[in-house]
């Protein structure tokens, strides 16, 4: 007898080139949270960017807005073994956050979010195109449910790491656990290599 979860319509898709290891295509969009969905109006939402050495820029939804917007369709892998093909989102690359920064940034990230998620990225895997702090899905302001107002998005990495209701980016001269890699999660997480648990 089959197991069938809601919220989770699960199929091996026909072209396996794009789905990892241990992976199953879904047509919804689960969502999963560690915290409850916070709700922060445009008005009180802002994304810090910290330097290593303390020094800060703080963008208000306006300026966040009045930055660079570019889109990118992508497929995106979550641990519970989910996969989802071209997701269409809508946002600022990091690389255009990058250039709007007064200091130089430091080897890794740590996304700090509303509600009080944390997860750690390297830098690497958020330049050249790789990472962006997205506003809108499939044409549509993001909605809370999905990391709205902006969440982090790192697609070649699992899902944690695209941290929902993001609000503070931290650059660190060293590697940190953040929320899940502290209970045990990988630290990089790549779901070609099935990087699920430490």
């Amino acid at each position: 007898m089959a197991i069938v979860n809601r919220g989770f319509v699960g199929r091996r898709d026909r072209d396996a080139r794009r789905l990892p290891p241990g992976q199953y295509t879904t047509l919804d969009f689960p969502v999963l949270s560690a915290e409850p969905t916070p709700s922060v109006p445009l008005e009180k939402w802002s994304l810090a960017v910290q330097s290593a050495e303390h020094r800060a820029s703080t963008f208000t939804w306006e300026q966040f807005q009045a930055l660079p917007h570019g889109e990118i369709t992508t497929d995106i892998h979550c641990v519970t073994r989910w996969s989802k093909f071209a997701t269409r989102w809508r946002g600022v690359s990091f690389d255009t956050l990058l250039g709007a920064l007064p200091f130089e940034p430091a080897p890794y990230v740590m996304a700090h979010c509303y509600g009080g998620y944390t997860t750690n990225v390297p830098l690497a895997d958020l330049t050249g195109g790789q990472g962006w702090i997205a506003d809108t899905l499939d044409g549509e302001p993001l909605a809370p449910e999905h990391g709205g107002p902006a969440r982090l998005l790192v697609p070649h990495l699992y899902f944690w790491k695209s941290a929902k209701w993001v609000r503070r980016l931290r650059f660190m001269p060293e590697d940190t656990p953040g929320f899940w890699e502290e209970r045990g999660y990988h630290m990089y997480g790549d779901p070609w290599r099935e990087q699920r648990y430490s």
